[in-house]
């Protein structure tokens, strides 16, 4: 059987055309290599080389197989190094699911940079809402998750990246519209938009104790999946809602962003994942997109 390091002997000595300076760069002694060299022939059933005691040269078939046998060693030096990246993380495929607020976030600083430094790993991004994102990490249909903080679940990770405070989001329209920080306790008359909360239970609780804390339950009027649809429900005057601070880089006309006074609670985005996953590409993105946070 012709193994990749005589295919290596090969073509050192095809290179060379001398077995003294071919066994000198491959770090060994002349005879053994041309031992290995003519079982080599011996095994192809034909010669390689034509020797004389001055030169050596390739024959008509050795020529061929010097061409064909670069070609072996290039390939099988790709493979190592492919699989070298692939156990460190730098070579394969990534899915990554994102709920939509994330995209005003840190999506794009995330995506940005890990493309930069691993530019061999292939990332499918999908839209998927906190509770979506749990499910598919389970099944195994997305490799990672950028999510709002869930609630504890067996199996599944939680890494804090970023912590936002509460806005509240109203048509341009407003009476409040003007007021530089808002009170909670001034919006209990006002309709809500939210997103129904099984779409993201603990966010929703957020906002309900919010309200609650002011002394109102919210009287929610319009329910939308999609932050961007309520912010657009707002420009539509239907109502008002709470939102994560990120959520004003949706600069929409015919809506006003206003802090909240007395809200200490945030909202906190980050890395939802498998405890026991074990792929290289997925502790590698976690690690560097962590740190580069």
């Amino acid at each position: 059987m012709i193994e990749l390091r005589h295919l290596r002997y090969f073509v050192a000595v095809a290179e060379e055309l001398h077995f003294g300076r071919a066994a000198e760069r491959l770090n060994m002694s002349q005879p053994p290599l041309s031992q290995q060299i003519k079982q080599m022939e011996d095994r192809l059933g034909f010669e390689l080389f034509q020797r004389t005691k001055r030169r050596v040269s390739l024959t008509a078939p050795g020529l061929i197989f010097l061409e064909e046998s670069r070609q072996v060693l290039s390939r099988a030096e790709l493979a190592i190094r492919t699989g070298q990246q692939a156990s460190r993380g730098e070579h394969g495929n990534l899915a990554i699911g994102f709920v939509s607020s994330a995209s005003y976030s840190i999506l794009p600083s995330v995506v940005r940079h890990f493309r930069q430094v691993s530019p061999g790993v292939d990332l499918n991004l999908r839209e998927l809402s906190g509770t979506q994102q749990i499910e598919w990490l389970k099944s195994n249909q997305i490799d990672v998750g950028i999510s709002r903080s869930p609630n504890e679940i067996e199996n599944i990770g939680f890494t804090a990246i970023l912590d936002e405070p509460f806005l509240v989001v109203m048509p341009e329209i407003h009476q409040l519209a003007a007021t530089r920080a808002v009170s909670v306790r001034l919006l209990s008359e006002n309709p809500f938009i939210l997103f129904p909360r099984p779409v993201a239970p603990r966010l929703y609780d957020q906002i309900i104790n919010i309200c609650q804390k002011a002394g109102f339950s919210p009287r929610v009027v319009q329910h939308a999946t999609q932050m961007q649809t309520i912010i657009g429900l707002v420009a539509a005057e239907i109502g008002i809602s709470i939102v994560p601070r990120s959520m004003q880089n949706l600069q929409r006309p015919g809506v006003v962003y206003k802090n909240l006074k007395d809200v200490a609670v945030k909202s906190t985005i980050g890395f939802i994942y498998r405890k026991d996953e074990h792929s290289p590409v997925v502790q590698r993105f976690l690690k560097i997109t962590s740190d580069q946070l």
